[in-house]
């Protein structure tokens, strides 16, 4: 069943690295549903003279064309698609930037535990800037790495190995926090050991759990002192 929970059981002890996606997963999709579905749809139909269900028709299309490769995050190559400054119309909208509930609290948590933290996204470095300027996260990571510089999107398999390339990391002693499910495959396929979903990317949508990976709705699960590894409450 798509919606029953599959717990997620994490002995920290085998954990030496964790790799954190950042939009739906550290922050709340919220801001890319609305910039992409509502936003762009306003702007690109005023400029292009169209109605808002027209432009709507046209983007969908657009994106599902790209969806799932390294041109579906490029703002550089959305600004000349669509004629528009895709940069300039995120600032616009980055009050609706937002981290999620117990990210900070479980960056801590890793941080205190001895764990080499990154955060690897699709996202384009020029989105990372501006989510990284507006939440202060960088400071809290050991490296900031899009697949932009690795050359693959992480949908593909063969982004975990040339990432191994950049980071030096153990697989089986690699924990990857994701709410794309065929990033959680791939990575599943490369032989990383630890995989979680995050079933509940945007505030504004229902929880949705996995079928195929162990789920949580907020960080603090995983810092739980059922988790081996995780201090005791009280110590």
């Amino acid at each position: 069943m798509r919606n029953k929970k599959r717990e997620a059981v994490i002995d920290w002890r085998d954990i030496d690295t964790v790799l954190l996606d950042m939009d739906g997963t550290l922050l709340d999709k919220h801001f890319d549903d609305y910039f992409w579905e509502q936003y762009v749809p306003e702007v690109y139909a005023s400029q292009n003279n169209i109605s808002i269900f027209t432009a709507e028709e046209e983007l969908l299309a657009k994106y599902k064309e790209q969806e799932g490769g390294l041109a579906w995050t490029d703002l550089d190559f959305w600004s000349e698609q669509l004629d528009l400054d895709i940069e300039r119309l995120k600032k616009e909208v980055d009050h609706l930037i937002a981290i999620h509930p117990y990210v900070l609290e479980f960056l801590e948590f890793c941080r205190n535990h001895g764990k080499r933290i990154y955060l690897v996204t699709n996202a384009h470095p020029k989105t990372l800037a501006i989510k990284m300027a507006k939440t202060k996260l960088a400071r809290e990571f050991d490296e900031l790495i899009c697949a932009d510089e690795i050359g693959l999107a992480k949908e593909e398999p063969l982004f975990w190995e040339k990432l191994q390339g950049r980071i030096a990391y153990d697989k089986k002693r690699t924990l990857l926090a994701d709410d794309n499910e065929r990033v959680l495959a791939s990575a599943a396929a490369y032989g990383i050991g630890h995989l979680i979903f995050v079933a509940k990317s945007s505030s504004r949508l229902p929880t949705l759990y996995s079928a195929n990976f162990p789920s949580i709705i907020f960080f603090k699960e995983l810092m739980e002192p059922s988790h081996s590894g995780a201090p005791k409450k009280g110590l």
